[in-house]
């Protein structure tokens, strides 16, 4: 029987095992090492658990490791990873007592994750200085809170910056959000980034761009009490860090080929390169853009579970030899995401003006202003949607949409634009659902991608 040995037991590690598991059988022996006391949680869901929005954080949970342990998993919680070495097939590891043991493997997948960004600045492992990444950060973060923090000072502006500091605002706490550059939400363009800023002002919170973070000051007892920057200091009685994500790739670093942010390389199916048996999925890889070609690092849940499944597939085939098991590889990322402040909700796909220029397209940009529904019926909302197409196929390349509620769940028509290769023309006649209360008659997609071929020339 051959040995499965899964580092992580969240969405790409646990969806691996399972799949593996359910293809090969008796054929294979599943263990899964998870540092933490839970398995298969939704991690993007914790700013909303904190925020109150899901009461409890078991409702993350889809499936608990005693679940898994009865599908014939061997799932160890609370049990660390502390060594890998891919030529002699071990992984030494530690449990929550400090005992080591070592375990051979026959094939071993690789699903840490992702961790905060810790730049290495003064006091910046002070206590009450917390990432958000895990439900054990998150239970870390609602301890601090229920301590009834005066201030609060969220760096960053991304998704998960924004989030939180909403999610402390609704604690009670005076927030201050910190950003280094001159609108917050970087994917977006300037003038929607302003959007967004007015809105997260608008709450009360209190928004200071263009600044940059340059130490954390603490008292005697090693707890924080400020936050540095160039133009002054913020007070603070607890620190929450949105600066984005790393790879967790550490444990491999000196013997698999790194791309961005530390991301491991993988192919299609994401196996190692010149690695037999070694497999990577999830927050801790790279995948291949889409539009661009190039690798990236784009720490979502969507793409972790459908990794683990491609993983997972193919480690049945390899353990089984049975070819037909593999499936299909993994297609790769276009970089949809969408997230909310308040009831602003802002979503992106595909490249900005200014990264398609780079990416080596020649953009054309159609930006339209319209509603969420048809402008004469009650709860129409504003919405600001951005198309880019590329001149020489005349296919959308990007979009960017900031409105009311109702507004984001649009990405996903433009998403699947861009994932099919449909032109701005065929976007613009394509046959949408419409009636008064979802949408005007021409619906906002229609609306760009019309604005869109008339620059391009190819309507009228």
């Amino acid at each position: 029987m051959d040995r499965l040995l899964v580092i992580g037991g969240d969405a790409a590690g646990m969806t691996a095992a399972s799949t593996a598991k359910r293809l090969a059988g008796d054929a294979l022996e599943v263990v899964v090492l998870e540092r933490g006391d839970w398995t298969s949680y939704s991690a993007c869901g914790i700013p909303y658990w904190i925020a109150g929005d899901v009461k409890d954080h078991h409702d993350l949970v889809a499936r608990t490791p005693a679940e898994h342990r009865a599908r014939g998993i061997d799932v160890r919680t609370r049990t660390t990873a502390v060594a890998v070495d891919l030529d002699a097939r071990t992984v030494t590891a530690q449990d929550e007592h400090g005992t080591e043991s070592t375990l051979g493997f026959d094939h071993l997948l690789v699903a840490t994750g992702a961790q905060p960004v810790r730049p290495p600045l003064p006091g910046i492992d002070a206590d009450g200085v917390l990432g958000v990444q895990t439900l054990d950060d998150g239970v870390k973060v609602l301890a601090e809170l229920e301590r009834d923090p005066e201030r609060v000072v969220v760096v960053g502006s991304g998704y998960v910056g924004l989030e939180m500091a909403e999610a402390c605002l609704r604690h009670g706490s005076q927030v201050t959000v910190l950003e280094r550059s001159a609108e917050p939400m970087g994917l977006l363009d300037p003038d929607l980034g302003e959007q967004v800023a007015a809105a997260v002002r608008g709450l009360g919170i209190e928004l200071v761009a263009g600044t940059t973070v340059t130490g954390f000051r603490t008292g005697p007892d090693g707890r924080v009490t400020g936050v540095e920057t160039e133009s002054g200091v913020h007070d603070a009685d607890l620190v929450v860090l949105g600066l984005g994500v790393t790879a967790r790739s550490e444990l491999v670093a000196d013997a698999v080929e790194l791309g961005a942010r530390g991301g491991i390389v993988v192919d299609e199916h994401q196996a190692v390169p010149g690695r037999d048996g070694v497999w990577a999925a999830g927050d801790c890889v790279v995948t291949q853009h889409r539009l661009t070609g190039e690798l990236v690092h784009v720490p979502l849940g969507t793409h972790a579970n459908k990794q683990g499944l491609v993983a997972g597939r193919a480690i049945a085939a390899a353990v089984t030899g049975d070819a037909s098991l593999r499936g299909e590889p993994f297609p790769g990322v276009i970089g949809t995401a969408i997230t909310k402040v308040c009831d602003l909700e802002i979503a992106v796909t595909g490249l900005s003006e200014s990264a398609a220029r780079d990416a080596g397209f020649d953009p054309v940009v159609a930006t339209i202003e319209s509603t969420t529904s048809a402008g004469y019926f009650p709860g129409a909302e504003q919405l600001t949607l951005r198309l880019v197409a590329d001149r020489a196929s005349r296919l959308p390349i990007g979009a960017q949409i900031v409105g009311r509620q109702g507004a984001g769940w649009r990405i996903d028509t433009l998403a699947m634009a861009l994932w099919t290769s449909t032109t701005v023309d065929d976007l613009a006649m394509t046959d949408l659902a419409y009636a008064p209360p979802f949408s005007s008659v021409w619906d906002p997609v229609q609306v760009a991608a019309r604005v869109a071929a008339r620059r391009l020339g190819t309507m009228v």
